[in-house]
């Protein structure tokens, strides 16, 4: 660790200082003994062998600044803790090297996300990272687009694909396989060290299979050079807002969702994939079709699982607004870095179908000109990229909120029974909104309730049905979710949340044991009544 900020002028760039400590990675700090609240700076150090020309080290996340250095020398930064990023070295020399990685998870006054969050801080290097070689023209990316004919079952298919060139000037051709079968071929030249991105031709896939809930089918596509290749998944489903509603695959959807960190106290955001299908399991089992993605770009290895496993998925970028003020919304780095992050997010999980919804924010002060002006941009980033999907963002002061322009479906978080009001306060809140809605002229917009719930201590009955018990969490969310089922202008809710989780102290509310108890599991993934009273209700609409 390096609270004090000296690490760099005490030579941790070129030496594994004798002080250090064996650790993993993929890991966080805080799950080392005596390291829980750490907060700052602390250095990764790793020999490596190598046999000669050019490399690329890819992070898949570090939490939440990283700076790179190789044999001493700097290398590259990154900003944002749950996006991966490439660090290149050209011509690296045939030997022993060593990588040194500073993490740095501390907050300054463009933080994303910010110092008051809901979760915990974690710190480190919760993802893997991978050593690669890079030879002739190498492949970066390569996009699935496509327009759906359904009642045809035919796609127009065409790909946007990343190109780098690691040697001298070169022609090559690039090639595209589905299920390998060839599909299509680009001729391309690029001079010594360029990078571009080309598109290629459209072409035209008949008798494709639909990929969907019930029948989540995926095609493999290979995009390969004479030199290098990548092999990526795609499936072939349309997600559309329309009249109201939103349908999937011509069909209209109800959402029947769950909010889901990722995190457990015994590993923190380094989740074992084991984990991780497990979690699907029991999401499946409680008759859910789609989780919220709360509040950060899940591991890619997880949203793997849930293409493969038919979920539908909302991913979104840390903007947790209870931590943000309308002014500081407006300050060019946050803007900045909030722009990078909706940039990375939608370009590294592209060609994942299970992906319907993109979120920009959560509770921003959304009633500000600032949070107005972040929302555009954001949201015209995202539309830009015409890849089809849902663009949202969660609103918890709908009656005054200016931004709802900049959304596809109108998504509230609501805690009534809970932070104010009594459960039977509900049905109110929803007429009332309904009415706020078309005085905004947005009846075309459905209706998502992306947040609401009650905390319940695992194991803590009574009969008297008060708060923290599972009696009263199981009944305030069968509640609500009845009222949602039976209104046409909602389209489907998601629980907060799935399972119980760290939370941070700056929040300053009361959190019972240090952890947000608003799971439907617990945070070892037991279940409280609430977990069984909505896998009814879900398997009923």
């Amino acid at each position: 660790t390096d609270k004090d900020g000296t690490g760099e002028q005490n030579g941790y760039p070129s030496a594994i200082p004798t002080e250090a400590k064996s650790t993993f990675v993929p890991s966080v700090w805080n799950t080392t003994l005596g390291l829980l609240e750490y907060e700052g700076a602390a250095w990764y150090l790793r020999k490596f062998y190598w046999d000669g020309g050019n490399a690329r080290i890819h992070f898949g996340a570090v939490m939440t600044m990283a700076t790179v250095w190789v044999d001493g020398i700097l290398c590259g930064e990154h900003y944002g803790g749950f996006t991966s990023f490439d660090i290149d070295l050209p011509d690296l020399a045939t030997g022993e090297h060593l990588i040194s990685v500073r993490a740095d998870n501390s907050f300054d006054g463009g933080a994303i996300p910010a110092k008051m969050v809901d979760w915990y801080h974690y710190g480190g290097i919760p993802r893997s990272v991978e050593l690669r070689s890079m030879d002739g023209i190498c492949v970066t990316y390569s996009h699935a687009y496509y327009d759906l004919d359904l009642e045809n079952r035919t796609a127009y298919l065409r790909f946007r694909i990343k190109l780098k060139n690691y040697g001298e000037a070169k022609t090559d051709t690039v090639s595209v396989k589905l299920n390998g079968s060839p599909l299509l071929t680009c001729p391309i030249t690029l001079t010594a060290g360029e990078e571009k991105e080309i598109e290629t031709e459209t072409v035209t896939v008949s008798d494709v299979a639909i990929w969907s809930p019930n029948s989540p089918t995926l095609y493999t596509f290979d995009t390969e050079t004479s030199t290098d290749g990548i092999r990526d998944r795609m499936g072939f489903r349309e997600i559309k807002v329309e009249s109201g509603k939103i349908y999937l695959n011509g069909e209209t959807l109800t959402v029947k969702g769950v909010c889901r960190h990722e995190e457990h106290p015994d590993f923190g955001f380094a989740f074992p994939p084991a984990l991780m299908k497990r979690d699907i399991d029991i999401i499946k089992n409680m008759n859910a079709n789609s989780i919220r993605g709360s509040h950060y770009p899940n591991s890619e290895y997880f949203v793997d699982l849930l293409d493969e496993s038919g979920m539908l998925f909302w991913s979104e970028i840390p903007i947790w607004g209870v931590g943000y003020t309308a002014e500081m919304l407006g300050v060019p780095l946050f803007v900045e870095r909030a722009h990078r992050m909706i940039s990375e997010m939608a370009e590294q999980y592209h060609n994942h179908p299970s992906i319907v919804i993109w979120g920009i924010h959560n509770e921003i002060p959304s009633q500000s000109e600032n949070a107005k002006a972040l929302s555009k941009v954001l949201y015209t980033a995202l539309k830009k990229r015409a890849d089809g999907r849902i663009v949202t963002y969660a609103c918890n002061h709908p009656f005054d909120d200016i931004c709802m322009e900049y959304c596809d479906v109108i998504c509230l978080n609501q805690y009534h029974g809970w932070y104010g009001g009594g459960i039977e306060s509900w049905a109110k809140h929803i007429e009332d909104f309904k009415a706020r809605r078309a005085e905004l002229g947005m009846q075309n917009k459905p209706i998502i309730y992306s947040e609401f719930g009650a905390a319940a201590i695992f194991g803590h009955h009574t009969f008297d049905d008060i708060k923290w018990t599972e009696e009263y969490q199981a009944r305030l969310i069968s509640h609500a979710i009845k009222l949602f089922m039976e209104d046409e202008a909602i389209a489907g809710c998601y629980v907060w949340q799935y399972c119980d989780i760290r939370t941070c102290a700056e929040m300053g509310l009361n959190r019972a044991r240090g952890f947000n108890n608003k799971g439907l599991v617990n945070e070892y993934r037991r279940p409280k009544m609430a977990y069984n009273a909505v896998k009814t209700l879900y398997s009923e609409n």
